[in-house]
């Protein structure tokens, strides 16, 4: 853990559910992308896209069903499409092993360090949820940014709808998937997105706790 990026952190484990498929070459290092299952605390479950290094994949039996535990950093990149931009994410692999499942236990954890590069959207839920979504910019070598959409509830909700653009914060949170349905003209179209629920957030000048979860197994 000591040789990884202290800014952008992610553990976890979780059941790799379909077997990996070529994604892309950098420099002669070939890239595989495959999802992993990871539950949460109540019945349900977040799936959740993984890119790997093929380095990190020998003498490693990694295929559909296999448990495995993973350190890295979750990763953003612009998807260019018909003159179109999209945001997509990934978790970028440092560390991979297998388990066993009699060892398994649910891991999903993120801290991340970066500045607010947005200004907070706050709203309320028809049931007086108090929601707010922010874009976290997280430095990453050679000058490049990550930007991470998160969310937060309830008391941290309204803290960070106080903070302006540039805020430098400091968050703890879990990585999930949430599908939508997007109206494509006439037609409809279900898409996933991927975010961090956040559940600690503190100042990076403070290194403090502002606010926890609150209705955390609610929410995981």
């Amino acid at each position: 853990m000591n040789s990884l990026p202290e800014n952008n952190f992610v553990e976890m484990t979780g059941v790799v559910v379909e077997d990996g498929v070529f994604s892309h070459e950098v420099y002669g290092e070939g890239f595989y992308r495959f999802y992993l299952l990871s539950e949460r605390l109540s019945e349900q479950s977040d799936i959740l896209p993984i890119t790997v290094s093929e380095r990190l994949l020998v003498d490693q039996d990694i295929q559909k069903g296999t448990h495995v535990k993973i350190k890295g950093q979750l990763r953003s990149y612009n998807n260019y499409s018909e003159s179109k931009s999209r945001l997509v994410l990934t978790i970028f692999v440092r560390e991979i092993v297998t388990l066993d499942t009699e060892v398994l236990q649910n891991c999903n954890e993120i801290q991340l360090h970066g500045f607010l590069c947005k200004p907070p959207i706050y709203r309320k839920t028809p049931f007086g949820r108090e929601i707010s979504d922010i874009l976290l910019a997280v430095n990453r070598a050679y000058g490049k940014s990550d930007y991470i959409p998160c969310i937060a509830w309830g008391r941290n909700a309204r803290y960070i709808a106080t903070l302006a653009v540039g805020t430098a914060i400091t968050l703890t949170g879990r990585v999930q998937s949430r599908t939508y349905t997007k109206k494509m003209g006439d037609t409809t179209e279900e898409r996933t997105a991927y975010e961090v629920s956040i559940t600690k957030i503190a100042l990076q000048t403070e290194r403090e706790t502002v606010a926890d979860q609150e209705d955390a197994i609610q929410e995981n």
